[in-house]
């Protein structure tokens, strides 16, 4: 009975090890700063109490500027599960582009602690959204299916 515990412990884990990036796609309703052609998140699954940096590649617009938010918002059953928010420009400066970030950049990766309030092993509908200083939408990324997981 060990053996097959142990057998099944071990397939759960390689099928966690196993999960695909989650397709992202552009969640905004009218025109953006940013547009993103790729969005992905590192390491996925999000590892609970840890960092996790996502990446939109794509074209500016306009610079991001001083007042830029990060909004993240979970949702399992149409519920609200997990909320987060961050000031933009302290996560890129942390990534080496301060504020004003020009235009000319088309990467922007941003990294943020998962917080040990992110629901483990439960896939949620994940909305990732920024808003420049401008007051603009910068960007709004959603995902079905996103995993945090104890690491």
């Amino acid at each position: 009975m060990k053996f097959i515990t142990a057998v099944a412990a071990f397939v759960l884990a390689a099928v966690a090890n196993a999960q695909t990036q989650p397709t992202f796609t552009n969640c905004a309703t009218g025109a953006t700063d940013l547009v993103i052609n790729s969005f992905s998140l590192s390491p996925y699954p999000l590892c609970i109490g840890q960092n996790v940096c996502a990446t939109g590649n794509g074209q500016l617009s306009a610079p991001v500027t001083a007042g830029a938010k990060l909004n993240i918002v979970g949702k399992y059953l149409n519920r609200i599960v997990y909320t987060d928010a961050h000031d933009l420009c302290t996560l890129l400066g942390n990534q080496g582009h301060p504020c004003p970030v020009p235009v000319t950049l088309t990467s922007i990766t941003a990294c943020v602690l998962v917080k040990t309030t992110a629901p483990a092993g439960i896939p949620v509908q994940l909305q990732i959204s920024a808003t420049n200083g401008n007051g603009h939408v910068l960007f709004c990324q959603s995902a079905n299916g996103v995993l945090a997981q104890n690491c």
